[in-house]
């Protein structure tokens, strides 16, 4: 007597699942957790960096002035001597943040960002010439450093998209422009007034010294839009991770797709110059740093701006009350945490491959 064979039941979906501690959580709900975390990070240190200084506010007072209260000396120092160079951290920690995810996809090499690319180096040669020859202000710093971000990123893409843009090529050639526009920024410098090279020079150090609400305003008027498209460029990327051939049948374009991501990093990394001048290291930690904490396999642009943001005005809170009464430069924090960072991942690297 022969029996019918039992029907195949069709395999259920499987969710991605990850562990956090002894919870194993979906890994949308752990990028959800790991956001809202460094949303809170945020909010307690722009409490922190709006209440320390010269005059200290207690944590009250500030959020009292920041919820439309508190007297006048308290609004005038947290509202228009501290604010804006808070806003102005977490903006372009945020930018280089997204960037730095949108080159790291791109290239698919955790190593390559902005400064190591050396699109930094060419949006402030361009803020130096607009500074020298059109005019010292936000405008034309701005649209000097752009034209310069872009002219280095189109440099770098001539040499290095022959027989298609590889990321280790395309890191080689970035390393070799970095260099030599480093050496053409020194040049100009010892060429200009002194007090514009020393305007200059700090700014090339990366610095939140002295930034204003126009220049900010400016900057974030011009990054908004790339922003938004980075946003929906997101699930593109995410298919090239699959492989040119699988994502060209699923609809995408992968040259056009690459060209894009590329042009929003360089116009955010721009606008963020404009601000801060070359601020290295966070375009190059924030991404991967996003990625550990969410357990992501790809990098989230979003993600990488929150992360970039904290970073930032951490190594800022970090800069303004490490040598009072000196003020540093935030650029020497974040070199200092991103060299370690950086000699750490490729011991790491070594590791992993030994």
């Amino acid at each position: 007597m022969s029996s019918a064979p039992l029907p195949l039941r069709p395999a259920r979906p499987r969710r991605l699942l990850l562990r956090l501690g002894p919870v194993r959580l979906p890994l949308r709900v752990r990028s959800l957790v790991v956001a809202a975390a460094c949303v809170v990070a945020l909010v307690v240190l722009l409490v922190l960096s709006l209440g320390m200084g010269s005059f200290p506010l207690s944590p009250d007072a500030v959020v009292a002035v920041l919820l439309g209260g508190g007297d006048a000396l308290d609004r005038t120092v947290v509202l228009e001597w501290r604010l804006p160079r808070a806003l102005a951290a977490v903006s372009v920690g945020a930018l280089l943040g997204i960037a730095g995810s949108l080159f790291q996809s791109v290239t698919r090499n955790p190593l390559a960002s902005p400064d190591i690319l050396g699109l930094s180096n060419g949006a402030f040669t361009g803020m130096l010439v607009a500074l020298v020859f059109v005019s010292p202000g936000p405008s034309a710093r701005t649209a000097g450093a752009l034209i310069g971000g872009v002219a280095a990123a189109a440099v770098i893409w001539l040499f290095a998209a022959r027989g298609g843009v590889q990321g280790f090529r395309l890191i080689l050639v970035g390393i070799g422009v970095s260099a030599m526009l480093a050496s053409l920024n020194t040049w100009m410098l010892l060429q200009i007034e002194l007090e514009t090279a020393m305007f200059a020079s700090a700014w090339g150090a990366g610095s939140l010294n002295g930034v204003t609400p126009e220049t900010l305003v400016t900057a974030l008027v011009c990054a908004a839009p790339f922003v938004l498209a980075s946003a929906g460029l997101g699930p593109r990327l995410r298919q090239l991770d699959l492989g040119d051939d699988v994502a060209a049948a699923t609809g995408s374009r992968p040259a056009l797709v690459r060209s894009a991501a590329l042009l929003i990093g360089v116009v955010l990394v721009a606008a963020a110059t404009t601000v801060a001048g070359p601020v290295a290291f966070v375009a190059l930690a924030a991404p991967q740093v996003a990625r550990l904490l969410a357990r992501t396999p790809y990098l989230s642009p979003g993600l990488s701006a929150l992360v970039g943001a904290v970073l930032l005005l951490a190594s800022d809170i970090v800069a303004q009350h490490l040598l009072l009464p000196v003020v540093l430069p935030v650029g020497v924090v974040t070199v200092s945490v991103g060299g370690a960072y950086l000699v750490l991942m490729i011991v790491l690297e070594i590791r992993r491959r030994a």
